[in-house]
């Protein structure tokens, strides 16, 4: 008798169990894949749909390789603003030694951006070293317009509050050089941002303005005139 009296119960535990088995297992099955940060590819001649050129007043081309599984939405908008000729002369108006160049504003104050909406944070784990390229924005962590900036210096502080969406893979002695101020007293621009893929010829750099007349002794002797 008490034989089947532990038989019961323990068929009885079982039947107990197995709705809590199968939701575990459930819940298992439904758990999000884990997102996935793809490594940085450093060849100029692969996935050109997703390299930036930056043609600089320097002279220089710079070449960014955009991460979309970091920061989809914030490589989107880049790529939509390049095609359009958004960043097409426009200034680094905020350039620290030592920290970052900062660009994307058309008004060159650092309070302008795209008539595009401002975009939701995409903050990920990728660290802000030399070379990252990351979104500027304001208070707001969905603030990011069109503004952006380029790392000269390790900045892990940033880390997981602004939205790194690309490095500097090609001629990061021209990023180097990018006239310093905030802003510069004589700006660095962008002459022309344009996609790989869009295989465009890079813009010559706009020469100094100087005179063909020579100058004499007369003149630097000049009086100043008001």
């Amino acid at each position: 008798m008490m034989l089947k009296s532990s038989f019961a119960l323990a068929a009885a535990a079982l039947v107990a169990m197995a709705p809590i088995a199968a939701t575990a297992q459930e819940a298992e099955t439904a758990a999000p894949a884990r997102k996935v940060y793809d490594p940085i590819n450093y060849n100029l001649n692969e996935d050109l749909e997703n390299i930036l050129f930056l043609d600089l007043s320097n002279g220089e081309r710079v070449g960014v390789r955009l991460m979309p599984s970091w920061a989809p939405n914030h490589v989107e908008r880049i790529k939509t603003l390049a095609r359009q000729g958004f960043y097409d002369g426009v200034i680094f108006h905020r350039v620290i030694d030592g920290f970052m160049a900062q660009t994307g504003d058309p008004t060159g104050t650092g309070q302008g951006g795209s008539e595009l909406p401002d975009l939701e944070e995409e903050f990920n784990p990728m660290p802000h070293v030399r070379g990252t390229v990351s979104m500027a924005r304001a208070a707001s962590e969905d603030s990011a317009n069109s503004q952006f900036f380029l790392v000269f210096y390790p900045r892990f502080s940033l880390d997981k509050k602004y939205t790194n969406f690309g490095r500097v893979i090609s001629n990061m002695d021209a990023v180097d050089a990018i006239n310093r101020g905030e802003p510069p007293a004589n700006p660095t621009r962008i002459l022309q941002a344009s996609l790989a893929s869009e295989n465009k010829i890079k813009p010559a750099a706009a020469p100094a303005i100087m005179s063909d007349a020579p100058v004499t002794a007369d003149d630097l002797n000049a009086p100043i005139e008001n």
